[in-house]
């Protein structure tokens, strides 16, 4: 008698099926467990609907395989949906581990515009546990090679393929139904991406997402030039004019925008053992020439950075899902701070930035928002460990960057875009300041983080003693803004301790005051200044500064408002739905009471009225966003005097060459402060202390330049110029 192997009962095709069915379901409840932590908190309904969503669709994928008779055909089909299937899981493991958020399809398509310098975070987001996703296809190639399992060339009926596809679909209707009883109108209404995956499932989710962005996509197809008269009419009804005090007060000015990336508020005024993790942004945000907030909230949606960017330029939010830069940028139709501020003052516009130009798409986006010059990575050296996973280190690019700065006609707007103090928030050793000690959590990332925030904070202090040096520091202003939160919510517990907060007493109210980060302008030579306590965030930020500057900004579509206005509205919309207010917070479907930190479960009337009215308020604004980004309204609207921005006008190739050559052109008329220093370079006037900063160019890289229109060839390829 043959011996009957201890693998035989997966050698007919229907045990084959069931295996893989079975391993979806367990890898997909690791994830649910160790990676979502969907469980926590959950009802009783959810509990049930998150043991079961994921064998429906895991049945009809697999299924597929059913319908081939050949066994050359259904062994490799059933494979291919079954890591199909895992690779969704995993990716979405990774991916909430650094956004907290489910991927959309909108971030799939654009995944090609934001991967590019993520391999260092990619492997930090990496858990042991992750080989569990993986572990069992070798196993599975071990075994056909060895004939452990054998191919069953016993061909299905399709009865049998229809039958499975029938019970699929049964499952999945009714995981539908129960979501739709504990949930109503789960799918029809905006949904939150982590109660369908709860009720539906990752892959239903993302089949649902995907036809929400096919929709998207059809609904720019059919904008009519109508559609653009409700955003007029929310944008004129909501406009709040310029504080007196305040208008006009840096007309004329350079604009720095520094971009501190990941930067909270918390870390402002902090100490860790009795030594400041940011001395030297204290001392501006303190500052009498500081127009600060305390009370400014981050607004970011999936797109993060690139959400914040895009508030900051045009006061409109980002997409409900997915990135506007990544996913709609090549096309869409901006009136944003570069061509508003060329057409009023004369500004000359760049940006300054040490990773890829393709990375979120900014080699066309600014193109469409009217910058005039980009300088990228493939502008400076960043071999060798001069930058890290994002990009050219911050101390290198401020100085680096000086070269190009000092040839910029004045008055210039230009913005600055930080990247040490990214997560992972690594430091190599001898970027590390010795006299600073940072915290002993049990969070790598938490004492990290207060490492980077110093460094980030010395790059700013070398960065203004070279303003000052240089004399741009008189005729400019600087404006500092934190992006969006840096410690995501799995990590706040161990942060508490560090802010004076009981872990264990840390609520989802916690974690939405969190979402605070700095905001100021500083004006040097103007004294006016101070800590305002008003509560906005960053779709706010452009109508203020166009104030200062002096220009009118009534006739351009911006969503946010002065926050130098006593009539604005205090009511700070997050991207999803939630809100904060002077007096409640709203978040995760709970209302808060700021002064307490209270869940308010039975509201008074007037309290309850009040909310709704909040409510209302809120999903109006993102409405009327939405359906200005996704339908590209702004083509149906010129405002009077303004010039639409042609973005064939604009390549970021050999920008060095091009800003020599308009010096040259200008001729005594030149504004630009080479001139003015009688064609004397100003980078010997720049104190840094980055170690890297006299390291010869070497062959190795830790990002890949890449920049489709060719970066700078002028001054020996991607080499700095010599101060």
């Amino acid at each position: 008698m043959a011996h009957k192997s201890r693998f035989s009962w997966i050698n007919t095709r229907f045990s084959f099926f069931v295996l893989l069915v079975v391993l979806v379901w367990g890898k997909t409840q690791l994830a649910n467990i160790m990676d979502f932590h969907l469980y926590s908190g959950a009802s009783i309904i959810q509990f049930i609907t998150l043991l079961l969503n994921p064998i429906p669709l895991a049945m009809l994928l697999i299924g597929i395989a059913f319908y081939f008779k050949k066994s050359k055909l259904f062994y490799p089909i059933a494979i291919i949906m079954y890591i199909i299937n895992i690779l969704l899981v995993h990716l979405n493991v990774i991916y909430y581990r650094e956004f907290t958020d489910f991927m959309s399809v909108a971030t799939m398509l654009g995944y090609d515009k934001v991967d590019q310098g993520l391999g260092a975070s990619g492997f930090a987001l990496t858990n042991i546990h992750d080989l569990l996703y993986w572990i069992d296809i070798p196993i599975f190639i071990i075994f056909f090679l060895f004939k452990k399992v054998h191919f069953d060339k016993t061909s299905t009926s399709t009865f049998l393929g229809f039958s499975v596809s029938t019970l699929a679909i049964f499952g999945f209707m009714t995981t539908l139904v129960l979501g739709e009883a504990d949930r109503p109108q789960l799918i029809t209404r905006q949904f939150d991406s982590k109660m369908l995956v709860k009720y539906l499932g990752i892959d239903a989710y993302t089949v649902f997402d995907g036809v929400k962005t096919r929709g998207v996509t059809e609904m720019r197809k059919s904008a009519k030039k109508s559609d653009i008269d409700n955003v007029l009419d929310y944008v004129n009804k909501n406009y709040t004019d310029a504080n007196a005090k305040y208008a006009g007060v840096s007309k004329g000015k350079n604009v720095f925008t520094i971009h501190l990336e990941s930067f909270q508020q918390f870390s402002l005024d902090l100490k860790v053992n009795n030594q400041e993790v940011t001395p030297n942004l204290n001392d501006i945000y303190h500052s009498d020439s500081t127009i600060a907030f305390d009370n400014f909230f981050h607004q970011v949606g999936q797109g993060k950075t690139s959400d914040a960017e895009n508030m900051l330029e045009t006061s409109t939010f980002g997409l409900p899902q997915g990135s506007l830069f990544a996913t709609q940028g090549n096309d869409q139709t901006f009136q944003a701070m570069p061509s508003i501020l060329k057409q009023n003052g004369g500004y000359s516009s760049a940006v300054f930035h040490g990773n890829n130009a393709s990375f979120w798409n900014r080699n066309n986006v600014y193109k469409n928002m009217g910058y005039q010059y980009f300088f990228d990575a493939s502008y400076y050296d960043t071999s060798g460990d001069k930058a890290m996973g994002y990009g050219l280190k911050d101390k290198l690019l401020f100085y680096d960057s000086v070269p190009y700065l000092e040839k910029m006609q004045q008055p210039f707007y230009a913005k600055y875009i930080t990247v040490t103090n990214h997560f992972p928030y690594s430091l190599d050793a001898e970027d590390k300041d010795p006299n600073f000690v940072t915290t002993d959590t049990d969070s790598d990332v938490v004492n990290g983080y207060f490492e980077t925030n110093h460094y980030l904070d010395q790059s700013i202090g070398e960065f203004y003693n070279y303003l000052k040096k240089s004399g741009l520091y008189d005729n400019s202003i600087i404006v500092l803004y934190g992006d969006h939160y840096g410690i995501s919510n799995s990590e706040n517990k161990e942060l508490a301790s560090v802010l004076g907060k009981n872990p264990n007493e840390w609520t989802d109210y916690d974690n939405a005051q969190l979402q605070r980060v700095p905001f100021m302008i500083n004006i040097p030579g103007w004294h006016g200044g101070g800590i305002n306590h008003t509560y906005g965030g960053e779709i706010d930020v452009m109508p203020t500064l166009l104030h200062l500057l002096g220009v009118d900004s009534k006739k351009y579509v911006q969503l946010g408002q002065d926050l130098l206005s006593s009539k604005r509205s205090q009511v700070v919309a997050f991207r999803d739905k939630d809100f904060v207010t002077p007096e409640y917070t709203y978040t995760n479907h709970e209302l808060y009471d700021n002064k307490t930190g209270e869940v308010i479960t039975n509201p008074s009337q007037e309290v309850q009225d009040k909310v709704d009215k909040y409510k209302k308020e809120v999903r109006e604004k993102l409405k009327i966003s939405d359906n200005l980004n996704q339908k590209d309204l702004l083509r149906f609207y010129k405002p009077k005097g303004y010039q639409s921005v042609d973005a064939s006008k604009y390549n970021y190739a050999n920008g060095l060459a091009k800003l020599k050559t308009l010096d040259e052109q200008r001729g005594d008329e030149s504004t630009s402060l080479w001139h003015k220093r009688h064609d004397k370079k100003s980078q010997s006037l720049y104190e840094t202390d980055a170690p890297e900063k006299d390291k010869p160019k070497s062959d190795t890289s830790r990002i890949q330049q890449v920049n489709p229109d060719g970066g700078d060839d002028t001054d020996g390829g991607n080499d700095t110029p010599n101060p």
